[in-house]
């Protein structure tokens, strides 16, 4: 376990006095599931870029969401829907991974 902040769209940046080690920007809001991703958020991932902490994202994600996710800086994603809303969920994790893994080394 490691100690962290999670952020709702509405809460400003401006709540957190210490990011601990990672921060959770909520791309969507919570409870929720099969949200559109809120592109504005990524604006929240880059003011703690600074801080050299763990960036995850939740909520919207999926092959070019996150894309734009990890080009932000994120480092760690929670795709709910997108995996539970499949109809062969392994297939979708599969997928993702593939993708992901293509983008982030495309020379291997």
């Amino acid at each position: 376990m490691r100690p962290g902040v999670s952020l709702k769209p509405g809460t400003p940046i401006e709540e957190v006095e210490d990011p601990l080690e990672m921060v959770l920007v909520m791309t969507v809001e919570p409870v929720f599931g099969g949200q559109k991703f809120m592109l504005e958020m990524m604006d929240k991932v880059h003011s703690f870029l600074p801080f050299n902490i763990s960036m995850l994202v939740d909520g919207g994600l999926g092959p070019s969401t996150i894309d734009v996710a990890a080009s932000a800086g994120v480092h760690c994603i929670v795709a709910g829907s997108l995996v539970f809303g499949a109809s062969d969920p392994a297939q979708v994790i599969s997928l993702i991974l593939r993708k992901s893994m293509a983008d982030a080394c495309p020379d291997d």
